[in-house]
């Protein structure tokens, strides 16, 4: 089984031999952004930590793509997208709302937590369930409905 880091350079080497310099620079960028945590680090990163940085990855472009549509600047949009799906292909699978929700209503029972003091302590529970696998602002969004009910 390789590791996403393997995934990320042999896929970048593809992209530079197939010439797809859209791939290939998007790939770059994310094997700078594991090399810089690396060298932060002093250490190998684990896979869990390459995937926390690979959702900020793709967490700044989406935050990117936002201020894009507001500037009616539809190439960036596109562009943002494409960068958004390809550093997706690379974290586990996307959980959908109703997965979310079940997992945030389930935690909650598991920990107590019902109302919004207890919003710290249940988004530091949900955290390893659902790092790089939801956006934390959706999850963030859900946990609120579910501790203003």
């Amino acid at each position: 089984m390789m590791t996403i880091k393997e995934r990320l350079q042999a896929d970048w080497k593809e992209a530079l031999k197939s010439k797809d310099k859209p791939k290939a620079s998007v790939l770059s960028m994310a094997k700078s952004a594991i090399l810089y945590a690396e060298k932060e680090a002093r250490a190998d990163l684990t896979e869990e930590t390459i995937i926390e940085i690979l959702a900020r990855e793709v967490k700044m472009r989406r935050d990117a793509v936002i201020e894009f549509e507001k500037g009616n600047r539809s190439d960036l949009v596109d562009q943002g997208n494409f960068e958004i799906e390809t550093l997706l292909s690379y974290l586990p699978k996307q959980l959908k709302e109703e997965e979310i929700i079940e997992l945030v209503e389930n935690t909650a029972k598991e920990i107590g937590a019902n109302n919004m003091k207890d919003m710290g302590k249940l988004m530091a529970a949900l955290r390893p369930l659902i790092t790089g696998k939801a956006d934390n602002k959706l999850v963030s969004s859900l946990v609120k409905d579910y501790l203003t009910r």
